[in-house]
């Protein structure tokens, strides 16, 4: 299944980080680009292959974060990079709301059958080119729809940079202070966790408290349900902690949203295009929703992004919104490659070699580690101070954990305030996974 060549066994560090034109570029890089960057380790990619990653000083990484779940198909797919070869040599865009793009009427016909959506009928979509840009679109779409101003979103989300996707963020600061007044009309409740929180903590995290909040407080108090256009989240929050919710508070979400004409809208940006084992998290809890957001590893890079909708709701005029990149031919050739390969076999192999890690960080006896969660390629790790006597949570060991890992050439991504995520390349191998598991017992064992 993997396209990588055989003699890559383990990582291999050659040089102390940054090695030397390393260190130049990074110098180049802090004179002139902005201060807003936020760079976790001292890494400058010169090129991959599969899940492995090369710097330019020629040490080779294990890649455990895929450029933050993009890289789906692996660095350099040989599959992926003729078929942008050859879409780039027919043309490279055409701006697909002026004229029409074959490439992507082929494409938007795929991927409508294969997603689910609620209600009757064939599905629709719309191309842009980012995450933020498809749930800006969503949003629209959800206020278009049902004449009703007001968006319920959750605490620890996260949906993008622009100024409507961080009006909905709420995990972490950062990503809204100094941005206001920010759009009105949003609102935000809370998400279920299932792993045991301090005794003290004063916010629901059962999904019976979770439910009651939204119906007796928002609803009682804050915002009419008849006056709400979506409930809008993602299946597993991503920036927020990996948190996986019990499937029974997405189906109860969905009753809320059939009861009040409220449109569901599942944020799948980081989540889907097989990550989870599946299309789709959504799919592991029997919900469907009325509006799913893509990105990230949609077409293994690429800069591509979509919102899909049941036809009766994705029912406005024309020119009530647009793009001018949105849907370019060359990210479409890649996406409908990506989808080749991830129905002939990388969402099975996501399921087969995300067990594999799954059972190697529940078998490891630490007290930094509270709690492992995850489906498929989508894992978190919760990093406490002891479990065994707190369940406080531990940035400052995850972070040491990260550092740990890259000096033994593996990439780490933290998220949420104290959990580390794994969101390798779909081409991962069980081997690899082993090794990986391997180096992140030897960062613990450092820390």
């Amino acid at each position: 299944m993997s396209t990588e060549t055989p003699i890559y066994t383990h990582p291999e560090i050659k040089t102390a980080m940054p090695g030397p034109k390393g260190a130049e570029i990074i110098a180049l890089d802090k004179e002139h680009m902005t201060t807003s960057t936020a760079r976790d380790y001292p890494f400058v990619i010169d090129h991959g292959e599969g899940a492995w990653i090369w710097d330019v000083d020629g040490n080779r990484f294990l890649d455990m974060m895929a450029g933050i779940a993009v890289s789906s198909t692996g660095h350099s797919h040989p599959e992926i990079v003729q078929a942008v070869k050859d879409q780039a040599e027919k043309y490279l865009n055409m701006c697909s709301h002026v004229f029409y793009n074959p490439v992507q009427a082929e494409y938007a016909a795929r991927l409508t059958k294969m997603t689910q959506i609620k209600g009757n009928g064939k599905n629709r979509a719309f191309f842009c080119n980012s995450g933020a840009e498809a749930w800006e679109g969503a949003i629209k779409l959800a206020r278009y729809k049902t004449k009703r101003p007001n968006i319920i979103c959750f605490y620890g989300a996260f949906h993008g940079r622009t100024i409507a996707s961080i009006t909905a963020n709420a995990s972490k600061i950062v990503q809204r202070r100094g941005f206001g007044p920010l759009v009105p009309g949003h609102y935000h409740a809370f998400y279920p966790k299932t792993y045991k929180c301090p005794e003290n903590l004063e916010v629901p995290t059962s999904v019976e408290g979770c439910i009651a909040y939204i119906k007796d407080y928002l609803f009682g108090k804050l915002v009419s349900p008849d006056e709400v256009a979506a409930i809008a989240l993602e299946p597993i929050q991503g920036e927020g902690g990996y948190i996986v919710p019990p499937k029974e508070f997405l189906q109860e979400i969905r009753k809320i949203c059939d009861e009040h004409g409220i449109l569901m809208i599942a944020d799948e940006v980081q989540s889907g295009m097989g990550r989870t084992g599946k299309l789709f998290a959504m799919e592991h809890f029997g919900v469907k929703p009325d509006i799913v957001t893509t990105a990230k590893g949609i077409a293994s890079g690429m800069p591509l992004a979509a919102f899909i909708a049941n036809e009766e709701t994705m029912d406005w005029p024309v020119s009530a919104h647009g793009t001018t990149f949105g849907g370019n031919a060359v990210a479409l050739a890649a996406a409908m490659k990506t989808m080749d390969l991830l129905e002939g076999g990388l969402m099975t192999n996501a399921t087969k070699v995300g067990n594999v890690i799954l059972k190697r960080l529940q078998s490891i006896q630490h007290p930094a580690i509270g709690d492992v969660r995850g489906f498929g390629l989508m894992i978190g790790v919760e990093v406490v101070k002891n479990k065994n006597k707190s369940v406080q949570p531990d940035a400052d060991t995850r972070n040491k954990i990260i550092q740990e890992c890259f000096k033994r050439g593996m990439l780490m991504l933290g998220c949420g305030s104290h959990a580390i995520r794994f969101c390798p390349p779909l081409v991962l191998t069980e081997a690899q996974a082993n090794v990986a598991m391997d180096l992140f017992e030897d960062a613990l064992k450092a820390v």
